[in-house]
């Protein structure tokens, strides 16, 4: 059996997720875990926007789609059941793995300098991501 054929309970993923991790880096958390997933980003190197997405549906972080593309930005909306739970029960969930891996992703792809700031849509259900990036001199 291969290991992406394998499946975790929610349960335990949100509990590592959200529960030991928060404790673990307090405060920091959110930074920690940007710069976490742009290393992790940096170790599963990727070369296309639809491998991007199947790596985020892999990962277990949800469904990703391409909203918007401009000439120094995209934005992304991140959705899925876990997602839509997060927000409505957290008070501060973060997405910050997220929006690193996916500045790292771009940034290695476009070569440029690139960042991500992360919008929650508790209305929605949604994690919005805008990566912005500038050239590299």
């Amino acid at each position: 059996m291969n290991i992406s054929e394998l499946s975790v309970p929610a349960f335990g993923y949100e509990l590592i997720r959200e529960e030991l991790l928060e404790e673990l880096l307090g405060n920091e958390a959110p930074n920690i875990l940007y710069w976490a997933g742009k290393r992790l980003a940096r170790k599963y190197p990727l070369f296309s926007i639809n491998e991007i997405i199947e790596f985020f549906i892999n990962a277990g972080w949800g469904t990703l789609t391409v909203t918007d593309e401009k000439k120094d930005e995209m934005e992304f909306t991140l959705s899925s059941e876990l997602i839509r739970n997060r927000l409505l029960t957290k008070t501060n969930p973060t997405f910050q793995l997220e929006a690193g891996f996916l500045a790292e992703q771009i940034q290695q792809m476009k070569k440029v300098y690139a960042e991500s700031y992360e919008h929650s849509k508790k209305r929605d259900g949604t994690i919005v991501f805008t990566v912005k990036w500038d050239p590299m001199l």
